[in-house]
């Protein structure tokens, strides 16, 4: 094959990087596949569709799957297989983000099976890929005869020392205090997701401004590309979805008028609220004649969705009013309560309308730590937080197998909310895990699990800078009228019918997280500056109805909190204290009770002490004070015979440390044997330290110099 084949477009950064896109010469059998190039990291993006829609199919199965080679970085894959498997929680990150903004631009007609492949076949060092996989993704769409919508780019903007950078490195990217992941088309933003270290919203807006700038240029480079592939136009046809205008029609004259007067009932309960929609539906079925009924109510059901929406949303903009009531600025009821668990470390309650978290804290030590490798990412992480979504907390049976993509994604986003206040270094010597139970759902579950897992952090004692809320916005806007809403802390329903779900989390300074799905074109910066502002008012009356509940960390961990001592010592006296074969070590731990951890770490150890009994503490750290003393000429120690030989006895003064008493330093008579002074092996023995052999390091004990001298006869 000619190494020269395939068609190249390249995107300048504006600061000597390039990206490059090339289609034409890898995966050729896929109906689109690019490859992006930046620096020494590629990614292969494929993706094929079916020619067919399934029958009955009512909505687009679109599959979006990111997964890392470990040999694009020169690595075995961990584990007894040696080989790639099921996907990482990072991998199943990476691919929400590209899902997230790939499937609003598929036009409503298209609905054939359609599977997304991105994969990262080279690791530059240094280079973070899921900025690229956006870009891959779409282009390899673009470039074929998919119907789509798009393009669209993701590109990372980060604040580094005030400057905001486009696709910064790793090791950039650790001082940053902005870090967004951004999604747009040439003309709108759609998706954006990233943490904050307590910003200001017209900064964070700032950083979206300017990610847009080249995504527009990135948007560009991929329609360049496409009008020189010829496979890329026309797009392929799919017959239109079957449709019935005159039962449409029918419809709306029939059951507009009583689906929005039932929405200004304001039923508050989703329940009661889903059953009398559910009631009209039934009532215009049973309308219909046998015949006609079993012919057409699929289409009854499909047809009424789009009505209900229309009656709510015309509802919410014509009244100013919500489904449960509320203005559009509202926060739903709020109740808390800490301490809930006895045995957990720390737990909390946290209630807001009709959903709840029961969210727990786990503090445990360096063993705990959560090893993390990836192909590119490697490291060791000291703080977890899961979020599990059981059916029963929407009513439900479902099958429970494993961890679902969107519990993945929601965890990650109030992990990223509560990093930012927690203590760092010395100040936290623990592992943190964070679980939240999701016990009922109603919207805005993620952020209902910030707000737990703050209080929780408080009722464990562990010192975070500040309590963090999060809220939930939406929209619902009309680009015919120019009439919108901004909704405030939304409903299930109200994500479903609307136009944007926003959830932004902070403290009363600033941002720590946001992640933000965009579901209509043309939003204004405008429109989205007053949802930030909105969102802010909503955090921080949400932070006042947490601080009623607990508003600082307590004072001290709960009594069965394991406590953890933190000693450092020279590098050099790591063994000492490991001891032969790790003898040393566990003894200490046998004797005590307790759990000891050591690190080298630079020039010195780390040893963590861990234990609920402070005596066992104590006795753990005087031990080692003990290994790591440097015997001193002069001082008086209070020693262990450890073994008796025929010309004196062997002390050990310090654990680890011993020294030769002569037979003659023994006392000031002389002695035969050493047996006549009395002692015996085991015996504890006050002596002095005479001398240290600056050779051999033998140190030269004596008793009889701290005993009074004997008058001459």
């Amino acid at each position: 094959m000619n190494k020269d084949i395939g068609i190249r477009k390249t995107i300048d950064l504006g600061d000597g990087r390039v990206i490059t896109l090339e289609t034409g010469k890898l995966a050729r059998q896929a109906d689109g596949s690019v490859v992006v190039s930046h620096g020494d990291t590629m990614l292969l993006a494929t993706v094929v569709a079916r020619s067919e829609i399934k029958e009955g199919q009512s909505f687009l199965p679109l599959s979006v799957d990111y997964q890392e080679k470990y040999a694009a970085a020169g690595r075995f894959p961990g584990g007894f297989f040696k080989r790639e498997a099921r996907p990482s929680e990072h991998e199943i990150l990476i691919s929400r983000l590209v899902d997230r903004a790939l499937r609003p631009m598929f036009p409503d007609y298209y609905q054939a099976e359609t599977q997304v492949l991105i994969s990262l076949i080279s690791a530059g060092k240094d280079i973070l890929p899921d900025a690229l996989a956006g870009l891959a993704a779409s282009a390899a769409i673009t470039v074929s005869d998919i119907p789509f919508n798009g393009p669209i780019s993701e590109v990372r903007i980060a604040r580094i020392e005030g400057e905001f950078v486009i696709n910064p490195t790793i090791s950039d990217l650790e001082s940053a205090d902005i870090d967004l992941i951004v999604a747009g088309t040439l003309d709108n933003i759609v998706m954006v997701e990233g943490e904050m270290k307590e910003v200001a919203e017209k900064e964070m807006l700032e950083g979206i401004k300017k990610a847009h700038e080249v995504i527009r240029i990135q948007c560009q480079a991929q329609l360049d590309l496409a009008a020189e592939v010829s496979g890329s136009s026309p797009k392929r046809e799919y017959p239109p979805l079957e449709a019935d205008q005159e039962l449409l029609q029918r419809m709306e004259q029939e059951l507009y008028d009583s689906l929005y007067e039932l929405t200004r009932k304001t039923i508050v309960n989703k329940q009661e609220r889903r059953d009398a929609y559910d009631a009209i539906r039934e009532g215009f079925l049973e309308s219909l004649g046998e015949a006609e009924r079993e012919e057409k109510e699929g289409l009854v059901k499909s047809y009424f969705k789009d009505i209900q929406k229309k009656a709510i949303r015309n509802f919410v903009l014509d009244e100013r009013t919500r489904i449960d009531g509320r203005s559009p600025e509202e926060i739903r009821p709020i109740w808390s309560e800490v301490d809930y668990l006895p045995a957990a470390h720390g737990s909390a309650v946290f209630t807001r309308g009709e959903t709840q978290s029961l969210t727990t804290v786990t503090l445990g030590t360096k063993l705990d730590e959560q090893t993390i490798d990836g192909a590119v990412i490697e490291g060791r992480s000291k703080f977890m937080l899961h979020y599990n979504f059981p059916p029963f907390s929407t009513g439900e049976v479902k099958m429970m197998r494993f961890t679902s993509r969107r519990e993945i994604g929601h965890g990650n986003l109030a992990l990223r909310a509560l990093k930012p206040v927690l203590p760092n270094g010395a100040e936290n010597p623990y592992t943190i895990r964070v679980v939240s139970d999701i016990l009922e759902s109603n919207g805005s579950s993620s952020m209902a699990t910030v707000c737990a897992g703050t209080l929780a952090l408080l009722d464990a004692g562990v010192k975070i800078s500040r309590p963090v809320s999060g809220i939930a916005m939406g929209l619902i806007a009309d680009p015919e009228s120019g009439k919108y809403a901004v909704l405030s802390d939304i409903l299930g329903d109200e994500d479903h019918l609307g136009d944007m779900d926003f959830k932004v989390t902070g403290t009363k300074k600033g941002i720590t997280a946001c992640q933000m799905d965009i579901k209509i074109e043309g939003l204004s910066f405008d429109i989205l500056e007053e949802a930030l502002n909105q969102a802010r008012e909503g955090r921080l009356h949400i932070l006042d109805e947490m601080s009623k509940t607990i508003s600082e960390s307590r004072p001290e961990y709960k009594p069965h909190v394991p406590r953890i001592v933190k000693l450092t010592v020279p590098k050099e006296f790591i063994g000492a204290i490991i001891g032969p074969g790790g003898k040393v070590i566990q003894e200490l731990q046998k004797e005590s009770g307790s759990t000891i951890v050591i690190e080298e770490v630079g020039e010195y150890g780390v040893v963590d002490i861990v234990s609920e009994n402070k005596a066992s503490i104590d006795y753990v750290v005087e031990r080692i004070k003990g290994i790591i003393a440097v015997p001193e000429i002069g001082e008086v120690y209070k020693g262990k015979i450890k073994s008796i030989v025929s010309f004196g006895m062997f002390v050990e003064i310090i654990p680890g440390k011993e020294g030769l008493l002569h037979i003659s330093e023994i006392e000031w008579r002389r002695l035969e044997k050493v047996e006549d002074s009395g002692f015996s092996a085991g015996d504890e023995i006050e002596v002095k330290l005479l001398d240290v052999d600056k050779k051999t390091g033998k140190l030269k004990l004596s008793r009889k110099a701290l005993l009074p001298r004997p008058e001459r006869k």
